[in-house]
């Protein structure tokens, strides 16, 4: 059925919104976090994610045309549906209303619309606006703040890093659209509410907001007075000391998302971007000035040393022969893994087959490769390219199930498990068939490094078709994964180790290794599983058939 989706709401005062730029057309195929557009807004220019997934049917705001919000932006349903009724059911503005600037907006309907974010929105104080929990991804229903990089008092400008919020799928920057002085913070470090609950109170300095945070019930309730603040304000400072210095050896890189898609577009490199934005960050207008006479030194690459695990909480004494418990709260994070994980292994009826492979010439190949200035290629990359080839042959392991049809995949996107400090995530390569081995270790690389620093966007970690987890580097030498659902396997990757291997009737040293594919036998016959690894060994044990 077709679905209708609209001018969103993308600040709090935003009243209407001018399409920037379409990133899709009439007749492409959309998926859940597909960007649609770029939707300027009374604050900045921003990238409108798609919630749901179809064919874009129909565009109802052309690109640089103004629409309130609420009007007809698209409709996405199923390619060639009928979507007369919905185009004859009125939503849509009117084409000349739709294509005058946003100045010429009926002041009526300007002010309706300014009253819709709170419900004392007529007895604010002048200037003073209300900031509430974001909906940062589709599925979000509640949000945690992790860490505030500004305290009460503090002068905030549009573009500010007001906080870090964890969704259910990552944690990521909030930007404050409104400059002013932060007044009131209502969701303290750690605590956790819903959308649209009352994040935080900008106005100007000195303004009196006694009794706005009890009169605000648009979602959620303040979930901490105003006096005890000033409380957070230490780690808030040590966070902000921390995001500059991180930015600046290399360990991350601040930008907003419009500056990272035109870099992206462009070619540019984000490292040889100086950052005019807070904290060196990297803003539109960076990328645009962007010349190779005013680049900048690189940062040092963000290896191992910058991604070193913060020191370990200190021991707690416990005396003997004392019971003693610690309670720790569930982050959202954690919440989601054991939801979707206890879904995968409830619904899909898994089972697991392992291999040995010999990894003799493989320790030779990557010995010879890793002799090539700038390159660095690991063992888990080799894999992963050797299963992204044995996926293009095997296309059945490269698939999902549904009710109605088994989909297969014949493109290829494989996620790499990533151990963080909360749990786990997986970043996703995306057609990792495509790339070379020192594309797959580069990527890898910065993927891991932005997961341990709890950078990754949303839709970096959507989109997989197979998963690969390696618990090898812990010494571990077998063992089975659940399947990352819509996934139908995973593959276990163990510690390379040495020892007694027969050769040509004789009994020598080798070095092998212990894979272990958990397949879902809805989609998978062990069969196939079994061909697929056989094809799997066959690459790893001869590098150089990966370049045939």
């Amino acid at each position: 059925m077709a679905i209708k989706v609209t001018m969103p709401r993308l600040s709090d005062t935003m009243t209407e919104g001018t399409v920037a730029t379409w990133l899709k057309k009439v007749g492409d195929k959309i998926s859940e976090g597909d960007i649609l557009a770029e939707i300027e807004t009374d604050k900045a220019t921003m990238e409108f994610e798609s919630f749901n997934e179809g064919t874009l049917l129909h565009i109802g705001i052309q690109a640089g045309e103004t629409a309130p919000v609420d009007a007809l932006l698209a409709i996405i349903g199923k390619e060639g549906e009928d979507i007369s009724a919905l185009l004859a059911g009125g939503d849509a503005p009117a084409a000349p209303e739709a294509s005058k600037p946003k100045t010429d907006a009926p002041a009526a309907e300007t002010k309706t619309e300014t009253a819709a974010p709170a419900k004392a929105a007529t007895e604010l104080p002048k200037g003073v606006i209300v900031v509430t929990m974001p909906r940062l991804s589709d599925t979000m229903t509640e949000g945690t703040v992790a860490t505030w990089l500004k305290k009460v008092g503090d002068t905030v400008a549009e573009g500010d890093i007001l906080a870090e919020i964890e969704t259910d799928k990552a944690t990521m920057e909030f930007e404050s659209f409104n400059a002013g002085t932060l007044l009131y913070i209502g969701i303290q470090e750690g605590n956790t509410a819903p959308v649209d609950s009352l994040l935080a109170i900008i106005g100007p300095a000195g303004t009196d907001i006694a009794g706005i945070a009890e009169n605000y019930t648009a979602g959620g309730t303040a979930s901490a007075p105003a006096a005890e603040e000033t409380k957070a304000a230490p780690a808030a400072e040590k966070a902000t000391e921390a995001t500059a210095d991180t930015s600046s050896n290399g360990g991350r890189i601040l930008a907003s998302p419009l500056a990272k898609k035109i870099a992206s577009d462009k070619g540019i490199q984000l490292t040889q971007v100086k950052g005019s934005g807070e904290n060196g960050r990297i803003v539109k207008s960076d990328i645009e000035n962007f010349t190779p006479s005013a680049q900048v030194q690189p940062a040092a690459s963000a290896d191992a040393k910058s991604e070193t695990a913060a020191p370990a909480a200190p021991k707690v004494f416990v005396p003997a022969g004392e019971v003693f418990t610690e309670e720790i709260k569930n982050s959202q994070m954690r919440k989601i893994i054991a939801k979707r994980l206890a879904e995968s292994l409830f619904t899909a009826p898994h089972y697991n087959l392992v291999i040995e492979v010999n990894m003799d010439e493989a320790m030779g190949a990557r010995a010879t490769i890793n002799t090539v200035p700038d390159t660095k290629v690991s063992f888990n990359d080799m894999v992963i390219k050797a299963c992204a080839l044995a996926l293009k042959k095997h296309p059945k392991i490269n698939s999902q199930w549904k009710e109605d049809a088994i989909i297969i995949n014949h493109h290829v996107n494989i996620g790499v498990a990533v151990a963080v400090e909360d749990g786990l995530v997986v970043p996703v390569l995306k057609f990792t068939d495509a790339m070379s081995l020192s594309q797959i270790g580069a990527s890898v690389r910065d993927l891991a490094g932005r997961a341990k620093n709890k950078k990754l966007g949303p839709q970096e970690m959507e989109g997989s078709t197979f998963t690969v987890s390696n618990l090898g580097m812990f010494g571990i030498t077998e063992f089975n994964s659940i399947i990352n659902q819509p996934n139908s396997a995973i593959l276990s990757v163990g510690a390379i180790v040495e020892k007694p291997v027969v050769k040509n009737g004789q009994i020598v040293v080798g070095n092998t290794m212990m894979l272990s594919l958990a397949c879902d036998h809805r989609t998978i016959d062990g069969a196939t599983g079994a061909q697929f690894l056989q094809t799997l060994k066959q690459y790893i044990e001869s590098p150089v058939t990966m370049l045939a």
